[in-house]
């Protein structure tokens, strides 16, 4: 999830270099992304019924949020426009917390949502002998 999300940050800096004043309609269709990344592959891990899966995805939130903004920093100092390591403070505070949250509500919402929809197959319940 980080590496989607310092992929996506840094797509949409390249495009406001190009692009400063249409910047709408590809920011929506990123977080619509980002957060369909999130509620999917959780709805699949609670469908799935896989063990501890709301403290893997609380874990993987708040290592996304700090790794996203690193490869933000980097990849914009790669691809954009050589930003320095001052950019690396806001990257790790206001940046990493965003990138954190933007990947735990979502995850949330699949947890529930794929932990009733399309439930395993219950194991028959015994009958009682008479």
């Amino acid at each position: 999830m980080a590496v989607l999300h310092g992929a996506a940050i840094t797509l949409l800096a390249k495009y406001a270099v190009y692009h400063p004043t249409d910047q709408t309609l590809v920011v929506s269709l990123a977080l619509a992304v980002l957060v369909g990344a999130a509620a999917l592959w959780s709805a699949l891990d609670a469908w799935r019924g896989l063990p501890d899966r709301g403290k893997v995805w609380f874990i993987s939130a708040l290592i996304a949020g700090p790794v996203a903004g690193v490869l933000y920093v980097v990849g914009r100092a790669v691809f954009v426009d050589q930003t320095g390591v001052s950019e690396l403070g806001g990257a790790l505070t206001g940046g990493a917390a965003f990138s954190a949250l933007l990947v735990l509500i979502p995850a949330g919402l699949g947890l529930f949502v794929g932990g009733r929809v399309g439930g395993r197959a219950q194991p028959p319940s015994e009958e009682p002998r008479a």
